[in-house]
């Protein structure tokens, strides 16, 4: 190599070296500021949930949807919602499962088949309680939709205490009385999480 060009190599490598200098810093920087800014949103999560009956089951919920909801209370809401329903139909699916056992007693199939009504009649509160907090942005009747969103899941909240109510004092096995009661109490928990963020709402 010539002496001619070893200052213009040199500038070169010595350009490509900040340049990578400059890009690993950027990169520093945005990830410095992503977590700050995770942190923010589960801070406004975790004071959301606070106002709930249910603060752990609310947060647990809610917190991997953080760079989804930000500081937002409608998607706050609506993710809480959507969850909601998503474990109604989970609910739904092993209490199917359980009319499926054999040797289930006449009063265990009657207990199973009034819960699987019950929670398919959740299933379609929370889906419409869904369409009500959509229909809230840009509503001109936002007092109508907010009480249409809170009367849907007030009654899928009914039909989970209903499903739950007819184990008390029945002869039920272990497994059916265990499967019931933590899907369907853990669902309660969440529903009832739902009405309280709702009072969150800027409506």
């Amino acid at each position: 190599m010539s002496s001619s060009s070893f200052p213009l190599v040199f500038i070169f490598c010595f350009s490509i070296l900040l340049l990578l200098m400059s890009t690993s810093m950027q990169t520093v920087s945005a990830a410095t500021t992503n977590k700050a800014c995770l942190k923010t949103y589960k801070k406004f999560i975790k004071s959301a949930c606070n106002s709930t009956t249910y603060p752990k089951v609310c947060y647990k919920a809610l917190s991997p949807n953080a760079s989804a909801i930000k500081t937002d209370t409608n998607k706050l809401c609506s993710i809480a919602l959507s969850f909601t329903l998503n474990a109604t139909y989970n609910a739904s699916s092993s209490i199917d499962s359980l009319s499926k056992m054999k040797g289930l007693s006449p009063s265990e199939k009657q207990i199973i088949n009034d819960c699987a009504e019950t929670t398919g009649e959740a299933i379609y509160e929370l889906e419409n309680s869904l369409k009500a907090l959509a229909n809230l942005q840009g509503s001109d009747h936002k007092a109508d939709e907010m009480s249409d969103l809170k009367t849907w899941v007030s009654a899928a909240l009914t039909d989970e205490y209903t499903c739950t109510d007819e184990l008390d004092g029945q002869k039920v096995s272990k497994a059916v009385k265990n499967t019931i009661k933590k899907k369907v109490l853990n669902l309660a928990k969440l529903t009832s999480n739902c009405l309280a963020l709702f009072n969150l709402l800027d409506y």
